[in-house]
């Protein structure tokens, strides 16, 4: 479906953008792939790597609507994955926070809409469900935004969704390249925040490959969850240093002992496919009446049980440290 596109990126030359573009150039023909981000120095280092007649680099930052709704002029898709995500510097910097990831997602959907693009789906992540921090409050109000667009699109074609995902293996501020710098450097332990804390954990192509499927699945207003295994951080910690001590230095400000990715309190909108989750939206869509239950690849779901939880410390797909060994080499970690 991307043949002979013009493909959007925001945040397009971070760790997702990248694989994203490197995806579509070796599985499609795309007429224009636009990377929109800020940074003209990685944007630069990028166009070393990735310079196919069809690539495109503009500089921009989506809290300049007037600059995005000139970017996406002729586009066909968009995905939406320029955020400020650390937890700790969005506590420090909450304007920032929200200026970058609520006012962005709005001008990225008023964007969409004036440009009459076709299917824009915007990334999420675990922590906007049930969210604890300021990261995943305002990426919840985000997702709140992507799926309201759908009734702000009117008679428009364009329609918006979201994928929600967990940790990904080795992507920039995570834990695994954080670990392997301190075995590297010759630490004598590895610090653990909480014994007991669990983390979901996927791999950045898995994210990619949703993704893509995703455009092809949506009606719009979906949140789409992959079906993904958990770890826990000793097993991790395990995993990449077997014969390394550990010592506990205690939860960093915002962060959880475990993430959800489907809350106990959406279950009644909450649909179980062989592979992934889809949460439907709260709100009726005017002039829409929808079939979440079968999507655009002929899938069928079901609705789950009352109460379900999708919870990192109680799904059944846990990794052991062997498990984890195995999954992190087959990310190339």
């Amino acid at each position: 479906m991307f043949n002979d596109k013009s493909i959007l990126v925001t945040g397009g030359t971070g760790s997702f953008g990248k694989l994203y573009i490197h995806t579509l150039l070796a599985r499609y023909r795309p007429r224009r792939l636009i990377v929109y981000s800020r940074d003209e120095l990685k944007q630069f280092e990028m166009q070393q790597e990735f310079n196919a007649p069809c690539m495109r680099y503009f500089i921009g930052d989506v809290r300049d609507g007037e600059r995005l709704a000139q970017a996406m002029n002729g586009v066909d898709f968009v995905i939406h994955a320029a955020a400020l995500k650390q937890v700790p510097a969005a506590e420090y910097n909450p304007m920032e926070c929200i200026k970058t990831n609520i006012h962005g997602a709005e001008n990225v959907i008023k964007a969409a809409l004036s440009n009459n693009v076709d299917k824009v789906i915007a990334l999420s992540t675990d922590k906007a469900a049930n969210p604890i921090n300021l990261y995943g409050a305002t990426k919840l109000a985000s997702d709140k935004l992507f799926v309201a667009a759908n009734n702000m699109a009117g008679s428009s074609r364009t329609r918006f969704a979201v994928v929600r995902y967990g940790n990904v293996v080795g992507s920039r501020g995570s834990v695994v390249p954080f670990f392997a710098k301190l075995i590297a450097d010759g630490a004598d332990s590895l610090p653990i925040t909480d014994p007991r804390m669990t983390r979901f954990w996927i791999t950045l192509q898995e994210g990619v490959d949703f993704v893509l499927n995703n455009f092809q699945r949506m009606h719009g207003g979906e949140i789409f969850v992959p079906r993904i295994p958990s770890i826990r951080i000793t097993d991790l910690a395990a995993a990449m240093a077997p014969l390394l001590a550990t010592h506990v230095v205690g939860i960093r400000p915002g962060e959880k002992l475990h993430e959800i990715m489907c809350p106990a309190d959406d279950s009644h909108l909450t649909l179980e496919f062989v592979d992934h989750f889809v949460i439907q939206p709260s709100i009726r869509f005017i002039d829409m009446e929808l079939d979440y239950r079968h999507n655009g690849l002929g899938e069928e779901g079901n609705p789950v049980p009352q109460g379900f939880e999708y919870n990192s410390g109680s799904n059944p797909h846990l990794l052991d440290a062997e498990g984890i060994r195995q999954f992190n080499l087959r990310a190339g970690m």
